[in-house]
């Protein structure tokens, strides 16, 4: 087998490896780069591969840095079939019409306020192109190889990142590489932990948080904190949120914490996005993939109310100074609705900005939490008043510690271990502790880089 690395190397966006075997091209993973300026380009950009030419494409989750560049690839010639778990695709469903849509929205008004060099300026793909590529998903079932011909079979287990999220082994009978995807943390208060895996011989594993460990603190606690501070003062809450895993996860934290009184009751829960409901809402769909129980999934799914219409979503900004908590997407501040609320309320110091997790460089969420004092919405520049927090320990990425165990339950180490999905400092650092805590030989590949398994 021959893999070459597509993306995901140097960065923690644009997942694409790609498998050449027998003949056969299989993909696994197709994400969209997003953040600076110089990994956008590169959607735009010719993939080395013919799309006609791959064979299939196998997926381990669907956050759109991973899923997100299937219209596309459609669009561009891939007549194959995309497989996926269960899950995955109920989300992709979801996601990635999302994505077109709100690539043709942020292009039609790029046009309309002339704030774009592009005459005129066009999505990458349309709401249409990607409802049009659903067609070719199948669902598998994990736990079990699949024939994809030419010899190769792959293999589903879960990950436990976030609802359908999956490890994708794949072997040719002789050779197998194991890909990790996002890898989930045992512990994680809403998901069921990661599967343990025992053997492979290569592994592409992910680096997120390759260089750092979460911290012990319960987010429970920051949280509240947050909430009841800026209700005092008289301010809001406002929360970028990634609608898959991470919504989730905080509504759950803000239902414990209303169920121990420890914020006001009376300080109103919006949940608006559109595709973070409908997410929220699948899981009672999926209860084997996480951990709560039928009443209380029941709970967390009702803690907010939801806003489903954009005039619904625009009263949210003209409350009259009225304390809320409002989630939005998306989570790293670069497109939805959070867009809107960031523009009315982060000039007013009496409100805050929480941000729930990573955020990749280049992106409006780094910026703001990296202290800028402006910052560019719809092509104007806005100041920052508002207060900007930072949640570090609700992430759904295992810190290295949590890598480094999983790692442990391997019965001999892989031939070799490829280093992704993560920004050169996070690479590098788990890289080196791969090879001091295990000794394994772990190497962190370039982009377009390809290598003889």
């Amino acid at each position: 087998m021959k893999l070459t690395f597509l993306g995901a190397t140097g960065t923690v966006t644009g997942s694409k490896y790609l498998l050449e075997h027998a003949g056969r091209k299989i993909l696994v993973d197709c994400g969209l780069f997003q953040g600076l300026k110089e990994l956008r380009l590169r959607n735009w950009e010719n993939l080395p591969v013919d799309p006609a030419s791959i064979d299939a494409v196998l997926l381990t989750h669907a956050h759109i840095d991973h899923s997100g560049y299937i219209p596309l690839l459609v669009k561009r010639g891939f007549k194959g079939k995309i497989y996926c778990s269960g899950a995955t695709f109920d989300l992709c469903a979801i996601l990635l019409p999302d994505s077109g849509y709100l690539q043709e929205a942020d292009a039609n008004r790029a046009n309309r306020y002339s704030y774009t060099k592009h005459k005129p300026a066009l999505p990458l793909y349309t709401q249409k192109d990607a409802e049009k590529s659903l067609e070719q998903f199948r669902v598998v079932d994990s736990g079990e190889p699949h024939d994809l011909e030419g010899g190769i079979t792959f293999t589903l287990s879960r990950s436990g990142h976030i609802l359908g999220s999956s490890f994708v082994r794949v072997s040719d009978g002789q050779t197998s590489i194991l890909f990790s995807g996002d890898l989930g943390r045992a512990d994680d208060p809403v998901m069921k932990p990661p599967a343990q895996m025992q053997r492979a011989d290569y592994l592409v594993l992910e680096s997120t948080y390759g260089d750092r460990l979460h911290k012990d603190s319960n987010p429970l606690d920051k949280i509240g904190e947050i909430i009841r501070d800026t209700a005092a003062r008289g301010g809001s809450v406002i929360i970028p949120a990634f609608a898959v895993g991470r919504t989730q996860s905080i509504l759950y934290y803000i239902h414990a914490l209303r169920k121990a009184d420890a914020i006001p009751a009376a300080i109103p829960v919006f949940l608006d996005s559109p595709m973070a409901i409908n997410a929220t809402q699948l899981l009672s769909r999926h209860k084997n993939d996480h951990r709560l129980p039928e009443k209380l999934c029941a709970d967390v799914c009702h803690v907010a109310q939801y806003v489903h219409t954009a005039e619904e979503s625009k009263a949210l900004d003209h409350s009259n100074g009225v304390p809320a908590v409002i989630i939005s997407a998306s989570g790293m501040a670069t497109g939805g609705r959070i867009l809107h609320h960031l523009k009315h309320f982060i000039g007013d110091a009496r409100n805050t900005i929480l941000f729930t997790g990573y955020q990749a460089a280049g992106t409006r969420g780094a910026r703001l939490v990296h202290g800028e004092e402006e910052i560019r919405i719809h092509g104007r520049m806005w100041p920052v008043r508002a207060q900007v927090e930072v949640l570090h320990n609700t992430s759904a990425h295992a810190d290295y510690g949590e890598i480094l165990e999983w790692l442990g339950h391997f019965q001999e180490p892989p031939r070799k271990t490829f280093i992704t999905h993560g920004e050169p400092e996070a690479a590098s650092s788990l890289k080196m502790k791969i090879e001091d805590h295990l000794g394994w030989i772990a190497v962190v590949p370039d982009y377009l880089q390809a290598v003889e398994l």
